[in-house]
């Protein structure tokens, strides 16, 4: 077990990419918080893994309001004593081309990809320093490295993410905090399986794998990252993309 004893913090880990992550961290032996928006698919999550015998508690706060999220980490650092990893994994779309997108669409995406992420960097960051070790995890996009047509907002969210993760990489380091960020392509999930068969086809064609990524691929990575393992990596933004955009 790679991450015994560690308490792990996954945000939007009530479903896709953020639940297979924090099923794989309480596999590889850590003690893991569940973050939704809702408390019935907080409750639901926690309920499974209770079930298979983990160590887990469950909040629900929105990461776009400061308060929820000081809120949230005051919670588990009262529960469990520590917070020795944070991925920021929640994420939202609203997508529009640049001349039809509105300033709502823009305002949203920002408030949840980008000040979600510093809220809640800062709150588990305050913590890590004071314990004087860490690990946290962004979660960018391939858009964030490459844009994407009728993505203005999210792009500037993962452009964003990355210029973050290489900033506190910086402040952090002397603290025993590592900060790097995983870039994912095309992944598939709840929202990929309702695509039309002709785009998933299409996406896959872009990979020289010929395949799109699953979940729990990503949920690897984030794995590797905070582990000891990668003791020595810090500030990278790791591609996780089937080689899409080569």
């Amino acid at each position: 077990m790679r991450l015994k004893d560690k308490v792990a913090v996954v945000t939007g880990s009530t479903s896709g990419i953020g639940k297979a992550s924090i099923i794989k961290f309480a596999e590889e032996g850590a003690k893991v918080v569940v973050w939704g928006r809702t408390n019935e698919e907080v409750e639901a999550v926690v309920n499974e893994l209770k079930d298979a015998g983990k160590e887990v508690l469950g909040v629900t706060a929105d990461v776009s309001v400061a308060e929820e999220v000081n809120s949230a980490m005051d919670k588990i650092k009262d529960h469990f004593g520590a917070i020795d990893i944070l991925v920021n994994n929640a994420g939202i779309t609203a997508d529009a081309q640049l001349m039809k997108m509105t300033e709502e669409q823009f305002d949203k995406v920002i408030a949840v990809n980008l000040k979600g992420v510093y809220n809640c960097g800062q709150g588990a960051a305050k913590v890590m320093a004071e314990q004087k070790s860490g690990v946290i995890i962004n979660v960018s996009s391939v858009v964030g490295i490459y844009g994407n047509f009728g993505q203005t907002n999210y792009a500037a969210t993962k452009f964003g993410v990355i210029g973050m993760t290489k900033t506190w990489a910086k402040e952090l380091g002397r603290k025993g905090v590592r900060v790097n960020a995983v870039a994912p392509g095309f992944i598939v999930t709840e929202m990929t399986a309702k695509m039309p068969e002709k785009i998933l086809d299409a996406m896959k064609a872009k990979s020289p794998l010929g395949i799109l990524g699953e979940p729990a691929d990503i949920a690897n990575a984030f794995v590797y990252l905070a582990s000891d393992e990668a003791k020595f990596v810090t500030g990278t933004v790791l591609s996780v993309d089937g080689g899409v955009v080569l």
